[in-house]
């Protein structure tokens, strides 16, 4: 005998299927997702639950994500001086004299451990 097969809406399950799908999908059910695509050319994600009684195929509702706001009042302009405290000169770029970077160069200090 074939179980009872049905769609329900993830927003219509109760709290209690909505704690046993936490409890059969412990990792989250993101990649247990099904694109389906609907009689009128909707495209919406699915995840098929099976429990002892029931198949169903739970609809998901894509969250699109918000754009974030920035407050213009949460920067002042006093904060950030225009002439500024530092020079091009005083900045230390970590060049050598022969205009080598000293990043890739080892210390003299550890060659002579090494010896």
């Amino acid at each position: 005998m074939s179980k009872k097969r049905a769609i329900i809406s993830y927003d219509k399950l109760t709290i209690d299927q909505k704690k046993q799908i936490l409890k059969d999908f412990p990792d989250g059910y993101i990649n247990h997702l099904t694109t389906i695509k609907t009689p009128s050319g909707e495209m919406l994600d699915a995840l098929i639950w099976e429990t002892d009684e029931v198949i169903y195929l739970v609809k998901i509702n894509k969250i699109t994500p918000k754009a974030a706001v920035v407050d213009d009042d949460d920067f002042e302009e006093d904060d950030f001086e225009e002439d500024g405290d530092m020079k091009d000169e005083d900045i230390d770029d970590d060049t050598d004299e022969n205009g080598d970077d000293d990043y890739d160069q080892p210390d003299d200090e550890e060659d002579e451990d090494e010896d």
